[in-house]
């Protein structure tokens, strides 16, 4: 199986998981840190998810993703957690919820309009291609998600 195709099979199958919980499946990612390979699993809840849920996950995923051993060639670990408050903003849904707030964003290319690859600015809009953001200097520009290197909510710390 390719890295698509294990990400999109386990969401397939711990997405009936989490909802039967009440919580929000956020993201599943395949990849390989150092020697090991991962595989993660972000879940949210109102007020948070706890490591207990995170557990429960686990313990009902895990046997499951037994039965693709075979497609899964390489030895992976299974991490379910909290995607945490710096979580970057993938999908729609993610956008929607964040509609009017200031985010952090980092850019492949640069803007045209000012050279800035680096940049923190309101979330307006965003469609299927596009975000639509307000920037400091009160001018809205239109980015390519595709340019999109990182975007996600910007903290004041």
């Amino acid at each position: 199986m390719t890295k698509k195709q294990i990400e999109s099979t386990c969401e397939e199958l711990v997405l009936p998981i989490v909802e039967r919980r009440g919580f929000e499946l956020v993201d599943v990612e395949y990849l390989k840190e150092g020697a090991n390979y991962y595989l993660r699993v972000y879940a949210d809840k109102e007020g948070g998810i706890t490591i207990d849920d995170c557990v429960e996950i686990s313990r009902e995923l895990s046997p499951m993703l037994d039965a693709y051993e075979e497609e899964i060639k390489d030895p992976y670990i299974l991490e379910v957690s909290s995607p945490g408050l710096l979580r970057p903003l993938k999908k729609d849904k993610d956008f929607a919820r964040n509609i009017g707030k200031m985010l952090e964003i980092k850019l492949f290319k640069p803007l045209e309009s000012s050279g800035d690859k680096e940049f923190e600015a309101e979330l307006k809009q965003y469609d299927a291609k596009t975000i639509t953001v307000l920037l400091e200097n009160d001018e809205e520009t239109v980015i390519d998600r595709n340019n999109l290197a990182l975007i996600r909510l910007a903290f004041e710390w």
